[in-house]
């Protein structure tokens, strides 16, 4: 998706309004694949960000093939429609009865044969298909969302993310990562953000690091690049830049979820402001024409998604090792957004979280060059914080981040960004010693060396 075809998306919204909130939604062209979207009286799409209900007054999925009817309807409350990679089933979060707590289902595009898929004892929402027949989605536990994947066929679940916050996912990358969102600083903040994960849980990191507003709800387009909501109405991704590109926007509110109906036309949920419903309007570039898809009177209709084949991802070939830690090895602490002056860093600290506290779980030396190797704690959240040689502070992230058990992962810097190279030369702290130090609080096993 060109950034001027989607900035003309956004500005016809701003008219659309005008003729097409209120007004009943022209039939569908035979042409068109059929349509599944949520319908709910109210829609708080930032609610999770404390671990909360975005559907507070429950919802139902409509399926528009022609005509509209309930998906599931033998379902109690249905929402977070996902359309399998062969457009033959649908992947959504359920609740059989008003009292039970949120679960996954997957049912035939017919609506048929709906299953409970999850057994989770607290809400279970957001799926979405990965490859080789696993999904990933989020568990709600001990009051926080978190990733976790469940290989259908066996049943066997997979926590991905280890934060003390909340974690949604909002797409599946065609090179097979996961995009969620979750609060910045990561797993404290209150503002929301886009991070990337591997299907395995390890690699987390920030899809971009100019952070700022609110940014949620990112879906991958056809050229690749994410599109998603923000405080300022729309931004994007770009492959060419280390930094979000605006999209200008009516004054309203955006829910998020935009798709490609064709080149040069789109669908998003969109309302002119927070009074109103939210409807699902289609502009076309090429013809310069707007139309409602759906209004759905005194109820939001958002999440849409065309029931359609569509490309598998790739499959991510887990590296993970059988080791009761993980080891990280950054290559220049100075490399980094921070200013952090040269020869200023001594040692380097690690936290970790536990019962609601945060509790040091060791101190290692840092090397000449800014480079340091450790052997960290696995699936649970961790932090650094950069000393002088007086162990006074230089640097400490505000957030955490987590490795998976097993997990090797190299660190250009200290908050260098994903667009940044390392420097061509071996670290000082391998040419002393190719064993990381013991950052647990307990012997290590088979931690040492690379793969």
């Amino acid at each position: 998706m060109r950034s001027r075809a989607v900035t003309a998306l956004f500005l016809a919204l701003a008219v659309a309004v005008i003729f097409a909130v209120g007004h009943a939604a022209p039939s569908k062209q035979a042409s068109e694949p059929a349509l599944i979207y949520t319908s709910t009286p109210h829609f708080e799409s930032l609610a999770w960000l404390q671990g909360g209900e975005r559907f507070p007054s429950g919802a139902k999925l409509i399926l528009r093939d022609g005509d509209s009817r309930e998906f599931a309807k033998e379902v109690f409350a249905t929402a977070d429609a996902n359309v399998s990679f062969d457009g033959t089933r649908v992947l959504f979060a359920g609740k059989k009865s008003a009292s039970d707590v949120w679960q996954i289902w997957e049912a035939r595009i017919a609506g048929t044969d709906a299953k409970q898929l999850t057994k989770c004892d607290g809400d279970c929402v957001r799926p979405f298909y990965l490859p080789e027949n696993r999904i990933v989605y989020a568990h709600k536990t001990e009051g926080r969302f978190q990733l976790e994947a469940l290989a259908i066929e066996t049943g066997v679940t997979l926590r991905l993310s280890s934060i003390p916050g909340n974690a949604l996912p909002t797409d599946v990358l065609r090179d097979g990562r996961i995009l969620f969102e979750a609060g910045y600083p990561l797993g404290e903040g209150r503002t929301a953000e886009l991070y990337t994960v591997y299907s395995d849980g390890s690699g987390v990191e920030a899809y971009r690091c100019d952070h700022g507003p609110n940014r949620h709800s990112g879906r991958q387009t056809s050229s690749g690049d994410i599109l998603f909501a923000s405080d300022a109405g729309a931004a994007l991704f770009t492959s060419a830049l280390a930094h979000a590109v605006d999209v200008r926007t009516p004054g309203g509110d955006l829910a998020g979820e935009v798709i490609e109906i064709s080149e040069g036309r789109y669908l998003a949920a969109w309302r002119p402001h927070t009074a109103a419903n939210y409807s699902l309007l289609e502009w076309d570039t090429a013809n310069d024409t707007l139309s409602t898809w759906v209004s759905a009177g005194n109820a939001d209709a958002v999440q849409p998604e065309f029931v359609t084949k569509r490309m598998v991802p790739n499959r991510h070939p887990s590296g993970l090792h059988d080791w009761n830690g993980a080891n990280v090895l950054c290559l220049n602490a100075y490399t980094s957004k921070l200013k952090i002056a040269n020869g200023s860093v001594a040692s380097v600290n690690l936290y970790t979280r536990s019962e609601g506290k945060t509790v040091l779980m060791g101190n290692a030396g840092v090397e000449g060059d800014g480079s340091f190797f450790l052997h960290v704690p696995a699936d649970q959240p961790i932090q650094l914080e950069l000393l002088d040689k007086s162990g006074n502070t230089v640097q400490r992230e505000h957030g955490w981040f987590w490795m998976r058990r097993g997990e090797q992962r190299v660190c250009v810097g200290c908050h260098a960004g994903p667009e940044r190279s390392p420097e061509n030369a071996v670290p000082q702290v391998l040419v002393k010693s190719t064993e990381p130090a013991d950052m647990t609080g307990k012997a290590m096993s088979l931690a040492k060396g690379g793969h």
